[in-house]
Formats: C-alpha cells, structure tokens, sequence
C-alpha cells in the first residue's frame, strides 16, 4: 500500500523565521518514514519557495539555501484536480502529488490563516487549525471577545488606532492601574510586547507596538502566573498536562521564551487538582469559540485566588522535542513521535 505523501512547509516570512527552522528540523526528524513520505519545502525570508532534499542540519544552521542541489524552485497548484505541489527543475514541470500538509511555521505567513487558505484553495488537507480559526487566534483582540460571550473571563483592554489620542490611553492606564501590557493585536512570539510600569514609558511602548501591527492592545496585567494547556484533537480531544511558567521578573518575552535566562517551565504545573481542572475545562471552551481544529495550545493566567483568565492561543506552537506543547503531550504519556502521528493521522490515514 502505497504511503501518504505528506508535505512540511518551514521557514516563511515571518519574524519568526529562525524558530520555525529549528521545528521543522525535530518534526522532519521524527516523522515515521515508514508510514509517510515526506516532502519538505523550504519558504525563504522572502518569500521563495522550495523542495529541500539536503541535510537536516542545515535548518538548525539557517545554511539550507546555500546548496542550490538542494533546492527545486516549487509552487502550490490552484488546480484542485492536481492537489499537487509544482516543481521546476530546469526546462520542466513536476507536479508532486501530496496527500496533505503540515506547515510548521510560526506567526505572520504561516500561523495567520494565510497558507491554510492557500492549501485549502489546491484541495489538500492540512493538519491543525483552519482559515478561520487561525486568523482569529493570531487577532488578540477578536479572540478575546469571542472568549468572553463564550463565559471566559479576559483581561481588561483597550484598543488603539494610529489616530486615538495618546490622553486616551493614558486615561485607561490611569483607571487600569500599573502594571500593564501594550500589545500589537496581530503578532507572535511576544514581538513588540511591553510591559509597562510608568506612565513615562507608555508613549514608547505604544510605538514599538505600532511597529508591528496597525492595532494595538493596551492590556491590564493579571496577577498570578501563566499556564499553558495543549490539546490535540477536532471532536474528541486530548488534553496534555498542564505547564506553569515561573518568572523570576519582568514577563515571559521572546528571549526569555528561548533560552529561559531568568525563567523557568514546570510541568505539571503547580496547581491544585481542582485549579487544574479548571484550566483545563477553560482551555477546551475556548478552544471550541475560537474552532480550533487538530491541536493548539490555549495559554491562560491564574490570579492567587484559583481564578482562570484567558490570555492567547499558539495555533502552531513550537515543535522541538523540548518545546512546551510536546513536553505536556509527553508528561501525558504520549512521545515526541506519537504526538506527530497523532496529528498526521487527522488528516491521513497511513
């Protein structure tokens, strides 16, 4: 029986470019070869797209376009009779028949909704979130509304326009209360996020959020810590042990997030079963008001009461083998491996 053709699409043009390589070198790793043909493609920083047939080093080397051997110029087919991906080598075409994608790519370009609608347009399935989920999840914004008429509680916030005073954010800080966060509404990994403690550095945190994003969310910090819940799964979901991220200042920023200077991660998280439980019923209904599909990771704050805030979810999170989503899959039970069959098999039947 022939074996599902299975796509993984990396790199991107992202901000996120670098961790996206660093994932897709673990998953093209650990996929079973045994069950699915694998075919990877390469998305450079600008937007070039390419069938990788070299070394897995090379993508934790950020060297893989330097050996055009290596490289086949390659585009999705429209055509959705094909369900194809299109490589050019010299003088020809060569369709490559795929049975689905998995795109391991994170923020802006790949985490958005933009290449699920692309796949979706060539008919191939793709594994994880949908159009529509993922563009809402990456909008911090219209996540949160959607988990508040869902009965979720959310942060306090307040959004801004190019064009809304700067006294009117300073009003919301001064009812809102130091410290608090200021957000672009559409950005990964923490990019462009402060957090604010004097008025005075408002006007600079308000700018470099404008940097990335035409909306900016100014959000009152909620006291207590920051949990993370993974689930796998569409109908019948899979719920990992919960992770706690301790801080020993500041909040959990992109360098903090990759090298943990001055944090730490615990999984299971130190709560109390029934705090545990209750993160955990949270997380599934958001995951639904946001139609989550395949997995995500649904991140939450708890307050030193045991109440439950909703704060964002990571449609594609990182998918090293020490990366947060797979260590609470693995402190359930399920393997680096598995975990990948797990969500491969959503979508393909090996």
């Amino acid at each position: 029986m022939q074996k599902p053709v299975v796509a993984v699409l990396f790199g991107g043009c992202s901000s996120e470019y670098s961790v996206s390589l660093h994932s897709a070198r673990a998953v093209l790793a650990a996929l079973d070869r045994n069950k699915y043909q694998i075919v990877p493609v390469g998305i450079t920083r600008e937007g070039n797209w390419f069938h990788y047939t070299g070394p897995l080093e090379t993508l934790e080397e950020d060297t893989w376009t330097r050996n055009p051997a290596c490289l086949t110029p390659a585009a999705l087919s429209q055509d959705r009779s094909r369900q194809a991906l299109l490589t050019f080598p010299p003088d020809r075409v060569v369709p490559l028949r795929l049975d689905a994608a998995f795109p391991v790519l994170h923020g802006r370009n790949g985490e958005d909704g933009t290449v699920q609608g692309l796949l979706q347009l060539a008919g191939i399935p793709t594994a994880g979130c949908g159009v529509l989920s993922s563009a809402l999840c990456m909008d911090k914004v219209r996540a949160h509304r959607l988990a508040a008429e869902a009965g979720v509680a959310v942060p306090p916030g307040m959004v801004l326009t190019p064009d809304t005073p700067r006294q009117a954010a300073l009003d919301f800080v001064r009812q809102a209360g130091l410290p608090l966060f200021v957000k672009p509404v559409r950005s990964g990994s923490s990019h462009g996020i402060t957090r604010v403690t004097r008025e005075g550095d408002l006007d600079r945190a308000i700018d470099l959020a404008f940097r990335h994003d035409r909306r900016v969310l100014l959000e009152q910090a909620i006291p207590g810590f920051e949990v993370g819940c993974a689930i796998l799964g569409t109908d019948k979901l899979t719920i990992g042990e919960l992770d706690e991220i301790e801080l020993s200042g500041g909040f959990f920023d992109f360098e903090e997030k990759y090298t943990l200077k001055t944090s730490a991660i615990h999984v299971p998280a130190r709560v109390s079963p029934e705090v545990a439980a209750r993160v955990k019923d949270t997380a599934q209904q958001v995951y639904r008001a946001l139609d989550c599909a395949g997995f995500a990771r649904v991140d939450l704050f708890v307050t030193p009461q045991g109440e439950v805030y909703f704060n964002e979810v990571n449609t594609i999170p990182g998918f090293t083998e020490h990366s947060r989503f797979p260590a609470m899959l693995q402190a359930a039970g399920l393997s680096f491996p598995e975990m990948l069959d797990a969500i491969l098999c959503q979508v393909v039947s090996p």
